[in-house]
């Protein structure tokens, strides 16, 4: 299973980029339709407005996507995610100019 730091944001019942947001590691399914996340099964819905993948047991939407180095992963609002502790590291070496991992597929 293919795992990547990514910067995820909660979108269900908040306004616009208003949601809580998170920079953290992300396993997805081989396919890259399905993403687990904070011990979460997300799957991927192009239909959402403003999302990409919803949680199947709670219908809850998000957003999902690879982290910028500027900092600006949320479209319309400069709030900071929180960063799990064990995504800092290679975080702050991607802010830095460190790659990160690519994924293969999808």
């Amino acid at each position: 299973m293919a795992r990547r730091i990514m910067y995820v944001q909660l979108k269900a019942g908040y306004d616009t980029d208003r949601g809580p947001s998170w920079i953290a590691w992300v396993r997805f399914s081989k396919t890259w339709k399905t993403a687990y996340f904070h011990g979460r099964t997300l799957r991927r819905w192009r239909g959402l407005f403003d999302a990409n993948f919803y949680d199947v047991e709670t219908g809850e939407r998000f957003w999902v996507s690879g982290p910028k180095r500027d900092q600006t992963d949320g479209r319309y609002s400069r709030v900071l995610p929180e960063i799990d502790d064990d995504a800092r590291g290679p975080y702050f070496e991607f802010l830095r100019g460190t790659r990160l991992s690519r994924r293969e597929h999808g």
